[in-house]
């Protein structure tokens, strides 16, 4: 979409990744892509209480490293197998990625703007399609490393057409060498992480608590700021 053309499309444009109306298939992708997000901001809260009781459980739900090392932990102690530490953390990651990759080839460049607002991303990925195949599969590979911008490499990845199975072979491939290497560090320490989570655990109610404090606290604040400086 030309310059000229947002400029001249509604406000509310920028926030919908389709052109025109939405079909059927916008709807129900948005729905499930809506749906994860609130399935995560649902989990945060119960965190620290499954984090001590259900480890693995947690694991599979959120793909959540700190959760896959509290898991390994235990596996330490003999609370529950490493492979099955391993499999329940890699399952987890990336249980819905291949949800972002349909929205990378349903709606292209859409979603990546949706994603980030970094015009340097943005550049590179509508470049997508002019990468040598290999450039995009290591990149997929890669995703999972922390400052990688998850989400809008694997809707790169849809962009670009890659195939399904390619694209998950790639993603659950990355998954368990970093779900390998932090449950490898949640077994090396063993009672000693397994102490820290019991702790936590007990004194989880004042975190979760404290964790919806801040969520309400924060936007209510920045409101406040915002106001403040426009009286001026």
């Amino acid at each position: 979409m030309s310059e000229a053309q947002q400029d001249a499309s509604p406000a509310w444009r920028r926030f919908v990744p389709w052109q025109g109306r939405a079909t059927r298939v916008d709807v129900a992708l948005m729905g499930a892509i809506l749906g994860v997000v609130a399935l995560g901001l649902a989990l945060r809260p119960l965190k620290p209480f499954l984090v001590a009781s259900h480890p693995v459980a947690l694991a599979f739900l959120t793909g959540d490293l700190v959760a896959i090392g509290a898991a390994a932990a235990f596996a330490r102690i003999g609370e529950a197998p490493l492979w099955l530490v391993i499999v329940a953390g890699a399952a987890g990651m990336v249980k819905f990625d291949w949800l972002t990759w349909w929205t990378g080839r349903q709606w292209g460049e859409g979603i990546i703007r949706m994603f980030t607002t970094s015009q340097r991303v943005l550049r590179f990925a509508a470049r997508t399609t002019e990468l040598p195949p290999w450039v995009l599969r290591v990149a997929v590979l890669l995703a999972v490393l922390p400052g990688v911008p998850t989400a809008v490499v694997y809707a790169m990845a849809g962009w670009a057409r890659m195939r399904l199975s390619v694209f998950l072979l790639l993603d659950l491939a990355g998954a368990v060498l970093m779900t390998g290497l932090i449950a490898a560090l949640g077994y090396w320490s063993g009672q000693r992480a397994v102490d820290i989570v019991l702790m936590i655990d007990r004194y989880a109610s004042i975190i979760s608590l404290s964790m919806i404090g801040l969520a309400l606290l924060i936007p209510v604040t920045k409101r406040l700021i915002h106001r403040a400086r426009s009286t001026r």
